[in-house]
């Protein structure tokens, strides 16, 4: 046997939506229903375990044996579910097979080495992350059931005991042999429809660069981070308590009966002289500068009960297995238009930063229970919390987290392809960005801190939202305004950004004129150092890394100014497949924030030997022993691939005792 194709059913009362993967398959009353597989192509099988079906020999041998690929359609389900199975059998996950401890630790869970997943597949393509979604884009013959959910809810998830059904939490294929009979089906025909994705992409194979690179995320995934349980548990607690108590406040303030309501609130301040659209957070902080008195304070308390903080220390008590670490927490490949990561669970990529300079007292009090302290100390408890969401993931004992990140990384890489000189060389002398940006623009002399260093601000705002095409609605939705920038003063800062930086606004265009031509007359093109080409109804950009960006069936549309656009369907801002319009500028966007993902994934296989936690947008995060050298890990991430002849890179870092912005 060479493959094995796999699809599995299971049940468990742990939310897998809530918990994820490696909690769910962790619950003592996970168990697998039914096993469907194909080897080597052939006719598929489905083994019904609940029923008492045994796997066949081969099969169970092929689990455990790197020399046969696995696949499946999000393959770090099956992985971890058929690791808890195997271990539950008594088979040992030990590839090493001598028992030591470090090997064991490692054998919590199935090699990902030999495993491949046709969701990544499905997403490398540009296509949807879902095995329905897929085959209904592909128009395979054999699509996945769509009765399936309700067999899911029926088999696989607790049900709420009736008199009706005797008082039970469980169906069981006793229950209702029929619907048993299509769950069976149902598994069947998952296996047929990941065989049928895998034949009609088996033109355009994924890169092993990339399988490795799963591979590296399935290690990561596997690891964990670990979470300070009791402290997150206090968060939860003080929340409750803060809210409760906020809410009182702001009943007795107003005499409301519900004073979180939008609609009571709204009408209240109508009364006492306030109208407003919204109770945004935007709007509420206007507000409280134009109000006073009960006003002011009813607005303040609004603000402080708004904060959400406690949504993410619930996040971690879900996911957080038996031993305190947080499991599955990336997504490979959730951005398919970038080929970025995703974030689960917990939500990484969102983390809201911390700016306190106390956080150790902060957090320490927070950890003993000390509201008392808490509440003389910090006005405002909700916000306290929020800055101390990071704090919560520790390393484990005897370590220390290193936390390194590149410096501009997304600046540096469209000034490397567009050959933007004077960029290039403020990232050799290690100047600030945004200062020679502002320089640059206004054609004076700015030090941050120093010499016309209120200049800083604004170079700053506009190389965050001028880079991509972006112009005076790109500023405001930034913040300019908010940041004291005047109306008048957007467009002329979007003229002086694009005058100062000719090559890269040269760089949008051609790359628009090239895609166009490659979607019109079907011949290659390449531009800075990216491939285009057009095969079989996708357009393909081939990266310096060797890795493609695919738009699915792209074609010459019009645009809202009645000029040419070029159109792909994809998964669009309203999470549905369908038609999306691009230009130059935003595949610019995708050509470098691609290229920085590649960087990272780079950086990642070189310090593959550390211990990677967790990783956020440009950043690493090691659990390592405090001997370590930050110096050499940031010299080896700083390292340049092999494809990337010219570019400039820097990495940064610090060490903590628990996860912070430093």
């Amino acid at each position: 046997m060479r493959n094995l194709e796999i699809d599995i059913e299971t049940y468990s009362s742990v939310s897998l939506q809530k918990c994820g993967v490696y909690k769910y398959a962790e619950s003592p009353d996970f168990e697998i229903l039914l096993f469907g597989y194909s080897a080597d192509g052939g006719e598929v099988r489905v083994i019904d375990l609940a029923s008492g079906e045994t796997l066949p020999a081969d099969v169970l041998s092929a689990l455990t044996d790197d020399s046969v690929t696995k696949w499946a359609f999000n393959a770090q389900f099956e992985r971890v579910c058929l690791s808890r199975y195997l271990s539950d059998m008594g088979i040992s996950l030990d590839q090493f097979h001598d028992r030591h401890p470090l090997s064991t630790e490692c054998a919590r869970f199935l090699n990902p080495e030999s495993w491949r997943c046709s969701m990544v597949w499905s997403a490398y393509m540009g296509l949807p992350l879902s095995l329905e979604g897929v085959g209904a884009v592909l128009g395979l013959e054999k699509q996945k059931m769509t009765e399936g959910r309700d067999l899911i809810r029926y088999f696989s998830t607790p049900c709420t005991p009736t008199k009706a059904n005797g008082g039970r939490t469980r169906n069981l294929p006793k229950h209702d042999q029929e619907k048993w009979d299509r769950y069976k089906a149902y598994n069947l025909r998952d296996v047929e429809t990941e065989m049928q994705i895998q034949a009609k992409l088996s033109k355009f194979p994924v890169p092993d660069a990339v399988w490795d690179e799963y591979h590296l995320d399935q290690e990561i995934n596997d690891r964990g981070i670990r979470v300070d349980m009791p402290f997150v548990k206090q968060c939860i607690a003080l929340d409750a308590e803060t809210r409760d108590s906020l809410t009182a406040s702001m009943r007795e303030l107003t005499e409301l009966d519900n004073p979180n309501s939008v609609a009571q609130m709204k009408s209240w301040l109508s009364d006492n002289g306030v109208e407003t659209d919204t109770l945004g957070k935007k709007a509420v902080a206007a507000l409280i500068g134009e109000t006073d008195g009960n006003v002011s304070e009813a607005l303040l308390l609004r603000q402080q009960l708004a904060k959400s903080s406690v949504k993410k220390y619930q996040a971690m008590e879900n996911a957080a297995c038996a031993d305190g670490r947080c499991r599955g927490m990336f997504q490979f490949y959730g951005a398919n238009r970038t080929g970025r990561f995703a974030g689960r669970l917990v939500q990484l990529q969102n983390l809201p930063q911390n700016h306190m300079p106390d956080l150790d007292a902060a957090r320490a009090l927070v950890r003993s229970g000390d509201t008392d302290a808490l509440s003389m100390l910090y006005d405002d408890i909700p916000d306290t919390l929020s800055q101390l969401i990071r704090t919560a993931f520790i390393p484990k004992d005897g370590c220390r987290f290193y936390v390194a990140d590149f410096s501009a990384i997304e600046a540096r890489v469209i000034a490397w392809f567009a050959g933007e000189a004077w960029r290039t060389e403020v990232f050799r002398s290690g100047g600030d960005i945004y200062c020679a940006s502002a320089s640059q623009m206004f054609k004076v002399p700015v030090e941050k801190h120093g010499v016309n260093g209120h200049l800083r601000q604004k170079g700053k705002i506009a190389e965050l939202a001028l880079g991509y095409g972006g112009s005076v609605g790109a500023l405001k939705a930034m913040g300019a305004l908010d940041m004291g920038l005047a109306e008048e003063e957007l467009q002329p800062l979007v003229n002086a950004w694009r005058q100062s930086n000719p090559n890269i606004v040269r760089f949008w265009w051609d790359v628009d004129s090239a895609v166009k031509r490659v979607v019109k007359e079907r011949k290659p093109q390449s531009i800075g150092g990216v491939r285009m080409f057009y095969q079989s109804g996708m357009l393909f950009i081939t990266l310096p890394s060797g890795r493609n960006l695919v738009y699915v069936k792209p074609r010459i549309g019009e645009n809202r100014f009645s000029g040419e656009s070029v159109t792909y369907e994809g998964v669009g801002g309203t999470k549905k497949w369908e038609r999306i319009e691009s230009y130059g500028p935003k595949f610019v966007e995708n050509i470098v924030q691609a290229t920085a993902r590649d960087i990272l994934m780079y950086a990642m296989k070189t310090l593959r030997c550390y211990e990677i936690v967790a990783h956020v947008h440009d950043e690493i995060i090691i659990e390592a022993d405090p001997r370590m050298s930050l110096d050499i890990l940031c010299e080896q991430m700083g390292r340049v691939p092999p494809w990337a002849e010219g570019l400039l890179l820097r990495a940064d870092g610090y060490v903590c005792e628990f996860y912070k912005k430093d």
